[in-house]
């Protein structure tokens, strides 16, 4: 593979063609092909990202500029800063994006508000924080670009947060028009319904819910979280991890069948996200591949459209003050 690379906004403003012949470069997929930290193989996805395409759910780490704080549990992720990410969004091409922060950082939401600010205006953001916040806190936090909550209790030894928190933080952030974002288990979604039913704020689901590729639509967390989308204030985020497929990659057999389950049930409540760095995956995935799942969960041009800008759009507010 050649040296050169040339990024995405020359080759927008040279006017593609002459941009590539002027590198030496004789496709987009040479030109956006990109060794990323913390992905396996440097190919761009097959799939073109419409303009304003979003990632969903990323993070930043920086270990140098936002040092760890102290009753941290978890470890910070190397070569996962906002420089490392640019190059991501060169590999994939999207251009929007939301920036999640990881347990890592506890509910020091510092370097995500950086982040966004580095990104803006195409970013936003979701925070975590402790029913303690206060009024004047969570504002700072919206007018950083935070438009929600997250809860990550997967694994309880390392949970910054409460399943107790969620309600209340939700009836706080609700009045902000967040949403609640929520990062469990299959089984733990599943035994919360009537937690889900009681929040006043919509729901993101994380990572199809976590619902094992294996057992698809016959585990209960499938019909818990399909009530809560078809009444209209629920979302699930498209994105692969360790725990949700058995078949894996390249193709991603088990997850891709049921995300086309949910295309085809609510394609209005979806959004799709990388998870890079992908912090509790020892073995790096392809986010080229991951990325081209998005043609095999929708097919239809129109509907991954929807799910990768229309929905991520209304969801976080991007175009909107």
């Amino acid at each position: 593979m050649r040296a050169t690379r040339i990024d995405r906004r020359t080759f927008l403003k040279e006017g593609g063609l002459v941009a590539l012949a002027a590198a030496g470069l004789t496709s987009a997929e040479e030109a956006y092909a990109q060794a990323v930290p913390n992905s396996a193989g440097s190919a761009a996805p097959t799939l073109k990202a419409s303009p304003n395409a979003c990632d969903c759910h990323h993070h930043i780490y920086d270990a140098v500029r936002f040092p760890q704080p102290p009753q941290a549990t978890s470890p910070i992720v190397p070569n996962a800063r906002v420089e490392e990410y640019w190059l991501l969004q060169r590999r994939i091409q999207t251009s929007r994006s939301v920036v999640v922060t990881p347990t890592a950082y506890g509910t020091d939401n510092r370097v995500t508000l950086d982040a966004i600010a580095r990104f803006a205006p195409n970013a936003r953001g979701v925070a975590v924080v402790h029913p303690t916040v206060t009024d004047d806190e969570l504002k700072g936090l919206h007018d950083g670009g935070v438009r929600g909550i997250r809860f990550s209790l997967t694994t309880p030894a390392t949970a910054v947060t409460t399943i107790d928190m969620i309600e209340p933080l939700s009836k706080r952030v609700a009045a902000l028009a967040w949403h609640i974002q929520i990062n469990m288990t299959a089984d733990q979604i599943a035994a919360a319904e009537t937690l889900w039913n009681r929040v006043p704020s919509p729901i993101v689901f994380d990572h199809i819910g976590h619902v094992p590729g294996s057992a698809g639509v016959r585990h209960p967390a499938y019909t818990v979280m399909r009530r809560l989308v078809d009444k209209g204030r629920t979302w699930v985020k498209l994105s692969v991890t360790y725990d949700n497929t058995t078949d894996g990659p390249p193709g991603y057999a088990d997850v891709v069948a049921l995300g086309q389950t949910w295309v085809k049930a609510a394609p209005e409540r979806l959004v799709w996200g990388s998870n890079w760095p992908h912090p509790n995956e020892e073995k790096k995935p392809d986010d080229a591949l991951l990325f081209d799942l998005m043609a095999k969960w929708a097919p239809d041009e129109t509907t991954r459209h929807r799910i990768l800008v229309e929905n991520p759009a209304a969801l976080y507010g991007f175009g909107q003050r």
